[in-house]
């Protein structure tokens, strides 16, 4: 993947974006509890990706912003399209691609006609935004081939700073509709509870593979923790993060900012 370099003349959602690639990818202040975050975050993702799919196969991202997914499976030879509602975002993202193939599918996937089916689609930290994540789910579904997978990231609801209501005790989601879709954590409409995530799965015909939690309090840089982490070593960061993950359930409920999950679509049975 490209370094690039900023532009005084570049439009905003192009700044916003690079400032977004300072703590992700570019390593300025690696030390920030985002960039720590980010950087456990992609690590577990690519990590289920490579081990579900081969290179060549097709790969959507979804909401894929600047593209550093995108980015990274394409390099790792995945056959990847990038969809994202701003479609100025589209040449960003390819002044960054130093190699592989990305496909550009901009717009609103409930509206894009998409010609062949995806061994992979990947949701990372988009379903929050949506006001009707089981519809979504259900539509996401239809774009992949049978036997094929969803990951999907999100931040976990059970985690203790979170107070945002919980998607199946809200009686008429189509109150959020208008919010919907606005990138970064204002935009955040339901985090998801385990349970919930579990349900709208089997309400859209997927096997759930898996499902993890992840990003200790420490490694987030929350409750004032971002202060510390400048001064400690990442291999203290990294190593609290493995204790934390091997605690009960009970309690990583609480502790874990992320979820990830592994849906997978059943294949079709054969007729006699």
């Amino acid at each position: 993947m490209k370094k690039i370099i900023p532009c005084i003349d570049w439009d905003s959602s192009w700044k916003h974006s690079y400032q977004c690639d300072l703590l992700e990818i570019y390593g300025e202040r690696k030390k920030s509890g985002y960039s720590y975050a980010y950087a456990n975050r992609s690590k577990h993702t690519l990590k289920i990706i490579q081990e579900i799919a081969q290179p060549g196969e097709a790969v959507l991202d979804l909401a894929a912003a600047q593209g550093n997914f995108s980015l990274a499976l394409a390099e790792l030879g995945y056959t990847v399209t990038w969809n994202d509602l701003r479609e100025d975002l589209v040449n960003y993202v390819e002044l960054k691609r130093e190699n592989g193939v990305i496909n550009y599918q901009p717009g609103n996937i409930f509206d894009l006609n998409v010609n062949s089916k995806f061994s992979v689609v990947l949701l990372a930290e988009i379903i929050e935004h949506v006001a009707h994540p089981d519809q979504f789910l259900k539509k996401i579904s239809s774009l992949i081939e049978p036997g094929g997978y969803i990951v999907m990231t999100t931040p976990n609801g059970e985690y203790f700073r979170n107070n945002l209501p919980k998607f199946s005790e809200c009686p008429d989601p189509e109150k959020f509709e208008a919010m919907q879709f606005q990138p970064d954590s204002d935009g955040h409409i339901f985090l998801l509870h385990l349970d919930e995530i579990k349900e709208i799965a089997r309400e859209a015909n997927l096997e759930l593979l898996k499902l993890d939690l992840i990003t200790n309090p420490l490694t987030n840089g929350h409750v004032k923790l971002h202060k510390v982490l400048p001064f400690l070593p990442s291999s203290f960061v990294h190593g609290l993060e493995k204790v934390t993950r091997s605690l009960p359930i009970t309690i990583r409920r609480k502790v874990h900012t992320c979820t990830i999950a592994l849906l997978r679509k059943p294949k079709e049975s054969c007729s006699l």
